[in-house]
């Protein structure tokens, strides 16, 4: 994944009520509280203060209960909202500074979004559905049905082309409502909840559905969900927000095995660390292990320091040596019974 930066919120905030601007004067120099502004103000914090970063290709999960503020800071990306203040940047363009005409110019075609209701045209065929954004854009018929109909293929639609919304079950309406998003070929998705309306075995299909098409399109994903499990399935890296904040940013292996807070610590409890945890988080330091133990022996099973728990458990199941941990050929760590063991219980780590 590249590390360059497409989308880069800087300290943004929104205030809902007619009194925003003389609220967020008072939280910056009073530091009121948001039960306080709206009690003194009649305003309503929806984010606070959020600034992060989103790489070329990555999908960045943002998450929280409902009320944390995900679903309105993400409408802020194409000013779907207006911040009370703060900057947005995507790929280098100032979003705030865009005038009327720019900004739909900018939304057409830098942007796809994937909301939870599909919103299909029902008096539309599948494909004329998807041919919508480039229709929008004055693309001939000819060449925006060779497109859409291009796009159908990729999520495994293409027989359904000539079919209406009615006939389609919800999860074949979601894909549609992503091909719709993607047949524009935008820069960045934006994906609200696109799957919690969906059966669980549903719901876990299209999770996988995703996570194909991510691999072979790279697209820049902002993905917003309520469920810590998607996030940690789909996310490269996860966001959590509580009251229009952002408590913390890291992938789901640096969340799960050091939370920032109690709040955090709360959401990751039940989250099975065996697909999430590497081995680069649970080893020892290798001169320190060799110092203490001495040298491992010559047999010993070697990993590489991305392997998952899950396999190291199975590894130290079928091994009574410790193993070693290697990344690029130089070894790296030990990882022994008591370390996988204290990970499990309690995701610490053994000094």
């Amino acid at each position: 994944m590249s590390e360059e930066t497409v989308i880069e919120i800087s300290n943004v905030w929104k205030i809902f009520g007619n009194n925003a601007e003389v609220a967020l004067k008072a939280i910056r120099e009073g530091g009121l509280t948001k039960a306080e502004v709206l009690s003194e103000y009649n305003a309503v914090v929806g984010v606070a203060d959020v600034s992060l970063d989103v790489k070329r290709g990555e999908i960045f999960c943002i998450m929280g209960l409902s009320g944390s503020g995900k679903s309105t800071l993400v409408r802020h990306f194409n000013r779907l909202l207006e911040p009370t203040a703060g900057k947005i940047e995507i790929e280098g363009t100032d979003v705030m500074a865009l005038g009327p005409k720019a900004l739909q110019e900018f939304r057409n075609r830098k942007i796809g979004m994937v909301f939870q209701n599909f919103a299909l045209m029902p008096h539309r065929s599948v494909l004329d559905n998807v041919a919508m954004p480039l229709e929008i854009r004055q693309v001939s018929k000819n060449e925006r049905m060779r497109q859409a109909a291009a796009i159908l293929d990729i999520v495994e639609l293409g027989a359904w082309g000539a079919k209406f919304a009615h006939e389609l079950s919800g999860g074949m309406q979601q894909r549609v409502g992503l091909a719709r998003a993607l047949a524009a070929n935008p820069d960045v998705l934006l994906m609200d909840e696109p799957f919690s309306a969906l059966d669980p075995l549903i719901r876990r299909q299209l999770q996988d559905e995703f996570i194909r098409l991510s691999q072979i399109l790279k697209k820049t994903t902002v993905f917003i969900t309520h469920d810590l499990d998607e996030a940690v399935r789909i996310g490269d890296r996860i966001a959590i927000m509580r009251d229009g904040k952002v408590v913390q940013i890291g992938t789901s292996e640096e969340i799960v095995m050091n939370p920032a807070d109690d709040y955090v610590a709360d959401f990751v409890a039940g989250i099975s660390r065996l697909k999430v945890v590497r081995a680069h988080a649970v080893m020892q330091d290798m001169e320190a292990y060799k110092a203490k133990h001495g040298p491992l022996s010559a047999d010993a099973p070697r990993v590489n320091e991305g392997e998952t728990l899950s396999n190291l458990i199975n590894l130290a199941i079928d091994n009574d040596s410790a193993i070693l941990v290697e990344d690029a050929g130089r070894d790296v760590g030990v990882i022994t019974r008591a370390d996988l063991l204290n990970t499990v219980i309690e995701g610490t780590e053994v000094s």
